[in-house]
């Protein structure tokens, strides 16, 4: 063993103990950052608040986490997690969604306070990695592979105990982690609390994720070894045939929806819906496409279908609106293919962030041929194409818009919103009527007179609606 493992394991309480933990019971609260999709990369963020009742039954492997959080549209959320899969259970303004299950992540499991050192002692390569000064503390340090994934622990020079936890691996099923490559993950102890039976624990975790400030969780209560509530901790009986159907990861999502077809706005000028929507247009001199969504795969996927939709029409450009993650994550495969690359001034830097991104353990394609990007900022209202399908991007410099930019067809008179029209809803209403107002104010500034709007969460939709959603507010 390690001579820093095991003073480290001393100073938590000893071995023994450590490996004596069956369960644990805690009850907590905390906050995270919607750091995708806030108004600004740099921030302030969006901030969500938790309270979180957790079960660890470390003997079978299985966790429940169950969350309440505001404000938001989610009521009541449960994770559940045992047997290699995991499934969530949601409450959306009193309606129950049936669960979505996929398969587990031990991450938290493995390298939580209690369990990490053992982890660590379990792996074949552990090692000292040198030493480093971090809060001002000078802190030592011992590295190990974790499935396939290394983990880095900084342990305090005076006292012992682990500071830091960090972990750079890849996240292929989080739409919004996926896009950022090799992920550095940090988790700081703080807060260190002797709790009954000599076990010392950190009650407080803060958590840095690519480079962000992106979560805190304080514990308000812990029993350690708690009987396990099993039913609690079951999963749905259908689990496994649910797991079946499990969305595939994010680099392998399918273009479009069978549910929601492509739709020709105009003769060829084609949207295709998805979770995050597309549309191209076929201009005289080759074909443009909004939008840059979700992954590099799915780029591919959008870049087949328009070969085949189009034959022999060049790619000329691609057209990206917002600085929302899953909007610009398919980026990277344009660049690859030397596309040049549409972009509101002010999104260059976060765009230069994802292209730069290391991607060494799951490479793409612009990880594999390194090619210099052709980045076009669009800093004021900008023709391109002639023709029926000519558009004009026009940066909208509005407060929640501050980071998108808008696509006027003027001879269709349609035009395309980016993120600050989302609906309707069911009950005919919009989300955000911040956002149509912004909408609004800006086509009004540019003197432009829409008959249609969509964008990339709404479909094709009369500018009257949206003027009307305005007035009922």
């Amino acid at each position: 063993m390690l001579p820093l493992l095991e003073q480290s394991l001393a100073a938590m309480g000893g071995r023994s103990r450590l490996e004596a933990i069956q369960s644990l019971h805690i009850k907590g609260f905390g906050h995270y950052y919607l750091i995708e999709q806030s108004e600004r990369p740099a921030g302030p963020w969006i901030v969500r608040y938790e309270q979180t009742e957790e079960w660890r039954d470390l003997v079978n492997g299985r966790r429940r986490v169950d969350r309440i959080e505001r404000p938001g549209q989610v009521d009541r959320q449960a994770t559940i997690s045992g047997d290699g899969l995991q499934a969530t259970l949601m409450t959306v303004q009193g309606r129950e969604f049936p669960p979505r299950v996929m398969p587990a992540d031990t991450e938290w499991l493995d390298l939580s306070p209690q369990r990490v050192l053992l982890t660590a002692l379990a792996a074949s390569d552990l090692r000292t990695d040198g030493s480093t000064l971090y809060q001002e503390v000078m802190h030592h340090a011992a590295a190990f592979t974790w499935q396939g994934f290394p983990v880095r622990i900084l342990f305090n020079a005076d006292t012992a105990l682990p500071t830091v936890v960090e972990l750079v691996r890849t996240y292929p099923r989080d739409t919004f982690w996926n896009v950022w490559g090799d992920v550095t993950t940090r988790w700081i102890y703080s807060y260190w609390y002797l709790e009954q039976g000599g076990l010392h624990y950190p009650r407080q975790v803060d958590i840095e994720k690519g480079g962000y400030a992106y979560r805190s969780f304080s514990i308000d209560e812990m029993t350690i070894n708690a009987a396990v509530p099993a039913e609690r901790l079951a999963l749905p009986p259908d689990a496994g045939q649910l797991a079946l159907k499990a969305q595939p990861e994010v680099e392998a999502l399918p273009l479009g929806r069978p549910d929601r077809p492509a739709v020709e706005l105009a003769p060829g000028f084609v949207k295709v819906p998805g979770n995050w929507d597309i549309a191209y247009i076929r201009q005289d001199d080759g074909l443009l496409i909004l939008e840059a969504p979700i992954s590099a795969g799915y780029s591919q996927r959008v870049l087949e279908e328009a070969a085949r939709r189009f034959p022999d029409t060049p790619v000329k450009a691609v057209i990206s609106t917002s600085d929302a993650w899953p909007h610009f994550s398919g980026v990277r495969e344009y660049v690859a293919r030397g596309i040049p690359v549409y972009l509101l001034d002010r999104n260059e830097p976060i765009v230069r962030r994802l292209l730069s991104a290391p991607r060494s353990l799951r490479p793409d394609a612009l990880a594999t041929r390194r090619r210099e990007p052709d980045l076009r900022l669009v800093a004021s209202r900008t023709l391109l194409g002639s023709g029926a399908n000519r558009v004009e991007l026009i940066p909208l410099r509005t407060e929640t818009g501050e980071r998108m930019m808008m696509a006027w067809f003027p001879e269709h008179r349609i035009l395309y919103a980016s993120d600050l029209v989302q609906g309707p809803m069911p009950d005919g209403s919009f989300f955000m009527p911040q956002y149509l107002s912004e909408v609004r104010d800006a086509a009004a500034r540019e003197k432009i007179q829409p008959e249609s709007v969509f964008a990339m969460h709404a479909p094709k939709t009369s500018w009257s609606k949206i003027l009307a959603a305005i007035d009922v507010v």
